[in-house]
């Protein structure tokens, strides 16, 4: 295996790591955004996360947390 070979792999991997993780949500946010409305204020990742575990919390559909 090459060193190109390793990147690839792990490039691969990295990306898997975060789609799992929801990691990639927030930037896929983030391009939306700016790419309809470029002047618009983003959110922070921070209050990007609450909002979704808030809208997350408040849906039936979605399950519930016990803790």
């Amino acid at each position: 295996m090459t060193v190109a070979d390793v990147r690839r792999v792990a490039g691969r991997i990295r990306w898997y790591v975060r789609e799992l993780t929801g990691e990639s949500t927030y930037d896929r946010y983030v391009a939306h955004a700016r790419a309809h409305d470029p002047e618009a204020q983003v959110m922070t990742r921070r209050a990007f996360e609450r909002s979704r575990t808030d809208a997350r919390e408040a849906d039936p559909r979605e399950g519930f947390r016990c803790c």
